[in-house]
């Protein structure tokens, strides 16, 4: 009993210590299972929570693999159960509506291809599936809506030319920024990119809603089709 009791304390400690070092360190210097320590410290107040972080990241590879695992698939995972598995699974989506909410509000228009990446990013930070979102803009290129036309799987996202006319109508869009993601990493874009936006150009052309740029983002990089010279114009597409 001794012992169970000196073996709670010092987990206690511990768990003291690693909170005490985030709140005057920040993160930078912390392990992949450490912040994965801290993380699960909320939603496991008993446990040692360090041989569960490793046998997350011995699992799914990296903290941001195991943070973007499928719910059921960390739950399997011994020790960690349903309610830390929402928890971990919600890290991504909270990080991206943070860092997305605090671009919005800035309500910096997006009249370079540097600005709209800086809205984009966020916007698809954490995403595992393929998004294409049409990004409706005042006269002035500031952001009326995101509008999300398609999720899809990695491979592919289903959009519609009358789907994103529909949204740039319904948000009163005097212009708009077609943005996707590459979730496999590659920025480049592939020719169903490059017919696709010319068959958009055209559509949103059709009701006087001007493409001010297409970009694909793939982590933090982006390919800027205005910016590369290859956005067509409404004219070209006819």
């Amino acid at each position: 009993m001794a012992k169970s009791a000196s073996g709670g304390q010092l987990h206690t400690g511990h768990r003291k210590r690693l909170r005490m070092r985030f709140l005057k360190e920040g993160l930078d210097s912390f392990e992949d299972h450490q912040v994965l320590e801290l993380l699960l410290f909320q939603v496991i107040p008993r446990l040692d929570t360090n041989p569960i972080a490793h046998k997350l990241i011995r699992r799914f590879g990296s903290l941001s693999s195991v943070l973007e695992a499928e719910p059921k698939d960390l739950a399997a995972v011994e020790g960690v159960g349903e309610n830390a598995a929402a928890f971990l699974s919600m890290v991504p989506h909270v990080t991206r509506r943070y860092l997305h909410d605090r671009i919005r509000h800035t309500r910096r228009p997006l009249n370079t291809s540097e600005a709209a990446a800086e809205y984009l990013i966020p916007l698809m930070a954490g995403r595992s599936e393929e998004v294409f979102y049409v990004i409706c803009l005042d006269s002035q290129l500031r952001v009326l809506y995101p509008a999300m036309i398609s999720e899809g799987t990695v491979k592919d996202a289903l959009v519609h030319p009358r789907h994103v006319a529909e949204a740039a109508v319904r948000h009163k869009a005097a212009s708009v920024i077609l943005a996707h993601n590459h979730p496999a990493g590659n920025v480049k874009p592939s020719t169903h990119d490059h017919k696709l936006t010319r068959n958009l150009v055209q559509a949103l052309g059709g009701i006087n809603v001007q493409v001010v740029d297409h970009i694909i983002v793939a982590g933090e990089l982006i390919y800027s089709f205005q910016r590369e010279g290859t956005l067509p114009g409404y004219e070209a597409t006819r």
